[in-house]
């Protein structure tokens, strides 16, 4: 990025990767140099094998959606693909992701949200799909969107653009958690995925993301009691004691 503060940032501490969207001047507005910067923080959580990530943000929005301003500036099509991949990405490591969003999350905000495994938000978040408002479609967040939510709950918000909370949000399925304390929220699941073995919390979001049939899981369930993970866990089980894999278990 030529020396441009990054709009971005990643810290790992613990095996949690921190992913930051830091651009409160536009409302963490979706623009080339955020997705370019989200990837650059995907790979430095990927490059550090963390365990989990959370993507949060600086206040006071979540996630605006499209930076219409650098659309309408851009007489060329603009290339989608970098944000498509980004959804993908989210969605498709082995860690789970945790969204802690504080703010309100508009448009492809959502998409961002939706591709992430938990979803925490305040009790007093606000969420719009505004794309036909502004003459276009919630295309391509629809795919994550749509293998969370049946979309008879999500008809009226995705044609009208209105504004809908935090308790309608969680009956549509679109999030996990609705707290006063989104911290505090995201370190009790933080907490509770690191106490389970890495591969089997691995295994685990792959059931949610691709459920298989029963051969599949059969395979599956019997691969990973074969597995040294579980060798260790049920040894650590039985000498009432902690398994190797959580911090400070002293093995």
């Amino acid at each position: 990025m030529g020396g441009a503060t990054r709009l971005v940032h990643c810290v790992v501490e613990r095996g949690i990767a921190t992913i930051t969207l830091d651009s409160p001047a536009n409302r963490n507005a979706l623009s080339r140099r955020l997705i370019a910067d989200l990837h650059d923080a995907l790979d430095t959580a990927e490059q550090a094998r963390a365990r989990i990530v959370v993507l949060t943000h600086v206040a006071p929005a979540f996630c605006s959606g499209a930076d219409l301003s650098e659309r309408a500036s851009n007489n060329a099509p603009t290339d989608s693909g970098p944000m498509v991949h980004a959804l993908q990405r989210l969605g498709g490591l082995t860690a789970p992701t945790i969204a802690a969003v504080d703010g309100a999350v508009r448009a492809g905000g959502l998409g961002l949200m939706a591709s992430c495994d938990l979803v925490v938000v305040r009790t007093d978040a606000t969420f719009a799909f505004t794309e036909v408002r502004i003459g276009v479609a919630p295309a391509i967040i629809s795919v994550p969107i749509l293998r969370r939510c049946g979309w008879s709950k999500l008809a009226g918000p995705f044609l009208t653009g209105e504004v809908f909370d935090a308790a309608t949000a969680r009956d549509m399925g679109l999030i996990t958690h609705v707290t006063d304390d989104v911290a505090a929220t995201v370190a009790t699941l933080t907490d509770g995925v690191l106490r389970g073995a890495p591969g089997a919390v691995a295994a685990t979001k792959r059931i949610l993301r691709r459920p298989g049939d029963w051969e599949d899981m059969q395979h599956l369930s019997e691969t990973l009691f074969r597995s040294a993970e579980a060798t260790e866990g049920m040894r650590a089980f039985a000498e009432k004691r902690t398994p190797s894999w959580v911090e400070g278990s002293g093995t």
